[in-house]
Order: C-alpha cells, then sequence, then structure tokens
C-alpha cells in the first residue's frame, strides 16, 4: 500500500482568444485581479488550426497565452474554469461570447487542462467540469497523446509551455530551500 501525499503545486496558464484584442486585454485584466500578478505572458498569435469557433466568434482569431507567478494545488482547477467562465459570460455582447478562456496547469510531469465537455479521456472533477492531461513532460521535452489539439502540439505552443515549465521549476527549488 502506498502512502498517500500532497501534490506539488502547479503552474496555472490560461490561454485567451477572440477577435477583438481590447476584451483579450481586458480578461487578462479580470484574471489577474482574480489570480494576481502575471509571470509570462506570450506574444500575440494568430489562432488558425481549427474552424470551430468561427461560427460564434468569426475569422482571425489572435490568443495570448499567460500564467501567474502564484502557484496552485492541482485541485483548484475545476474551480478556476468556473470563473474563467464567468468572465467569458461578463465580456458577452448580445448573448455571444466575445472571447474564450481556457485554464490549465503546468506540472513538472504534464500539461492538464479544464473543459466542460466530456470525452472518453476526460475524467470528471466536479459541477460539470473535466479535466484531461493534454501533454506529457519527457526527456525535457513536451509530448503530445492521441487527443492533443493541433495548436497544442504546435512548436510554437510546445516553446510557450516550456518556459512556463521552467519558471515553475525555478519556483519550486526556491520553495525547496
Amino acid at each position: 500500500m502506498g502512502l498517500t501525499q500532497k501534490p506539488q503545486p502547479v503552474k496555472l496558464f490560461c490561454s485567451i482568444f477572440s477577435q477583438d484584442v481590447e476584451k483579450m486585454n481586458k480578461a487578462k485584466q479580470l484574471l489577474i485581479a482574480k489570480f494576481g500578478a502575471l509571470d509570462f505572458e506570450s506574444n500575440l498569435l494568430s489562432f488558425e488550426y481549427t474552424s470551430y469557433y468561427e461560427k460564434e466568434f468569426g475569422p482571425h482569431l489572435k490568443r495570448i497565452f499567460v500564467s501567474f507567478k502564484k502557484l496552485i494545488k492541482p485541485e483548484q482547477l475545476w474551480r478556476i474554469k468556473i470563473l474563467t467562465n464567468k468572465i467569458e459570460n461578463i465580456l458577452r455582447i448580445s448573448d455571444k461570447r466575445t472571447v474564450n478562456i481556457d485554464p490549465g496547469y503546468i506540472s513538472q510531469a504534464n500539461l492538464v487542462l479544464a473543459t466542460t465537455k466530456a470525452y472518453s479521456h476526460r475524467i470528471y472533477i466536479n459541477c460539470g467540469i473535466y479535466e484531461e492531461t493534454t501533454l506529457l513532460y519527457k526527456k525535457h521535452a513536451f509530448l503530445p497523446l492521441p487527443w492533443t489539439y493541433p495548436d497544442y502540439k504546435s512548436q510554437e505552443c510546445l516553446e510557450i509551455f516550456l518556459k512556463i515549465r521552467e519558471n515553475l521549476f525555478e519556483q519550486l527549488k526556491q520553495l525547496a530551500k
């Protein structure tokens, strides 16, 4: 029998995308108000990997990734997803979302995303929220899984996730001292 132990803290990050950069910035400010200062923000990226969101948001979407200085407990992710959904609702116009916020966390071993969509590889957590391991970290790289979204396995995103993981690693070293 193994003994239970507390998991290490993890690094919260969010993907924010929209047609409207001002709405993205507003979403970012609302996230900062909830989760504290950022320790990483990506450049503005094109979001061209799927047309899934075009009907709701229109074409030519832009995206940023942000991560937060304060580490979280892994079990907080489902509550964070509920909060990000509320922020999306705050920024709605005429009953349409103007911004999409997808929270997740990076640990030393993987990248986990929260979602409201059930699927065979997703685990139900609470209050309509599921989680999935989207990428594994092995041999100094993130490795995709069969269900990993195409954008999350792009070189551009993998480099972003490695940078966020480096920030986590440095913070964990400081905590261990």
